[in-house]
């Protein structure tokens, strides 16, 4: 056992302001990040090779994002928000500078899981500060400003991405990263100030070695079922196996240890356990139309690349304008309620997408995606400033820590659970053709989009196509919307009144 030290924030208005600057420029380097890279695949696959890797440059970085969030939460609660959000942020610079160095994909991949590292940082501990700093009226206004990053990444990351891909190198994509970062660590330093208060820690390292191969392993799973294996074959089978005796190790050393990182009091408080479980379900809601609404508005509506990425775009409308505004709904109605109205509202959304018609205008699918934005915002900002508001500081970082973790969670199952759908139904649309038509249509899924934009289809081979990928999508919908439903009965089996803490 060892002497380290618990702080409480202690800075002025001025600094606040400042602070929150910092934070915005933090979270714009993880926001950022996945957007920026996805415009710039082709060069860098001229560059580097290996384009049956690439799949890893995007899940490398989502894995070690994503099961490294709950440690540091739990860190950050032992030794304070700005040394761990300090150290995060320059492993992720230093893992943005390595990327632009990268001479080979295998090395590429390498260092997008360090920086992966570095943004598991960034994401729980932004919002861990900023409950910190702000009154529990006041966070939805910086959840607002916070939540607007995302906004900004979804139209900025494609556009510097293609301009430094185009007119410079693709390596810019990541130096980038440098500066934006640099005035973030520069304003933290400056202004973010804490105070300590001595206090004896235990370090759980079986825990956190077990829940990080227990992450990767689910996640890993998660990711490559349906792809590299199918899901009942025998290393789809295995490796959820090894998953389930990775939990039961874990849960029982965590119930073990001193100081958990994931401790059973997370799980045993209904207003964290639901809050946590919805936040999986919203996560997942969230995959359906950032993975299949382009191709829908490409493949089926024939709409431009760019114009469908303004519709998936749109989803940054709502969120953060609901974000910003639900602090007077969550004083009035309560946390709970809040969070219900906006599963409400992404629950309509949901459905509103099955009754458009088949060949819905650009500007209906901007209204429904608008929508479900402002849902996501009412869900996730109550419920995020609710819990924090349940706990002292020492647990704040905890509580964040869980609620980002089960969203991005949330995530990893929605890819898997709706790309399985969808190839499902597109699937059975390309093996239910009649004959004439079934000779002419590609064999296996990943042909059907590279066909459809081919020049050899017939006119109703084409046609034939665009509405197979207009069932599979309404399939994906169809699960979206079971699951929005879901979420919603969970949050109503969760208490109605969250016990505020004094601190």
């Amino acid at each position: 056992m060892s002497a380290m030290q618990e702080t409480d924030t202690d800075v002025d208005a001025r600094s606040r302001g400042w602070i929150l600057v910092a934070l915005m420029f933090a979270m714009m380097l993880a926001a950022m990040d996945t957007t920026i890279v996805s415009t710039a695949i082709p060069q860098i696959v001229d560059d580097l090779g290996g384009f049956a890797q690439i799949t890893w440059v995007f899940s490398i970085y989502l894995l070690a994002q994503t099961v490294t969030i709950p440690i540091y939460g739990n860190l950050a609660d032992m030794f304070g928000r700005k040394p761990v959000l300090v150290v995060g942020t320059l492993v992720f610079l230093a893992g943005s500078a390595a990327c632009a160095l990268a001479w080979s994909m295998v090395s590429l991949i390498v260092f997008r899981g360090l920086q992966g590292l570095g943004a598991g940082s960034i994401m729980a501990t932004v919002n861990t500060v900023a409950g910190d700093l702000y009154s529990v009226r006041e966070r939805a206004r910086v959840q607002g400003w916070l939540s607007s990053v995302w906004g900004v990444a979804a139209v900025a990351g494609p556009l510097l991405g293609g301009t430094f891909a185009e007119h410079a190198t693709w390596r810019w994509i990541f130096l980038i990263n440098l500066p934006i970062g640099a005035a973030a660590l520069g304003l933290l330093v400056r202004f973010l100030h804490e105070k300590p208060r001595h206090r004896a820690h235990r370090i759980d390292y079986a825990g956190s070695v077990l829940i990080l191969c227990t992450g990767c392993v689910l996640i890993f799973g998660l990711l490559q079922g349906g792809q590299a294996w199918p899901w009942l074959s025998a290393p789809g089978v295995g490796i959820f196996a090894l998953a389930a005796g990775l939990i039961v190790a874990t849960v029982w050393v965590e119930r073990r240890a001193a100081e958990p990182i994931m401790p059973a009091w997370l799980w045993r408080d209904r207003v964290l356990a639901g809050t946590n479980l919805s936040m999986i379900g919203m996560g997942a809601v969230l995959m359906g139309p950032n993975v299949y609404l382009p191709t829908y508005g490409q493949s089926v509506l024939g709409l431009g690349a760019i114009v469908a990425g303004f519709v998936l775009a749109s989803l940054s409308i709502g969120w953060p304008l609901a974000s910003a505004l639900s602090g007077p709904v969550y004083s009035r109605i309560g946390f709970r309620d809040a969070g219900l109205a906006g599963g409400a509202l992404m629950t309509a959304a949901a459905f509103a997408f099955l009754a458009l018609p088949d060949s819905p205008s650009v500007w209906l699918l901007v209204l429904d995606q608008v929508v479900l934005g402002a849902g996501f915002g009412l869900l996730s900002t109550p419920l995020l400033v609710g819990v924090q508001s349940t706990v002292g500081w020492d647990r704040r970082g905890t509580v964040t820590g869980a609620n980002i973790f089960s969203r991005y969670l949330g995530q990893t199952l929605g890819a898997a659970l709706f790309g399985a759908i969808f190839n499902s139904a597109l699937r059975e649309r390309l093996t239910g053709a009649s004959p004439d038509l079934r000779a002419q249509l590609p064999q296996h899924v990943d042909e059907v989009i590279d066909a459809l934009h081919g020049a050899h289809l017939s006119a109703p081979a084409q046609q034939y196509l665009r509405e197979a990928i207009g069932a599979a999508t309404a399939h994906v919908y169809v699960g979206l919307s079971a699951i929005a439903v879901l979420t919603l009965l969970v949050l109503l089996v969760a208490p109605r009144r969250f016990r505020l803490a004094d601190t």
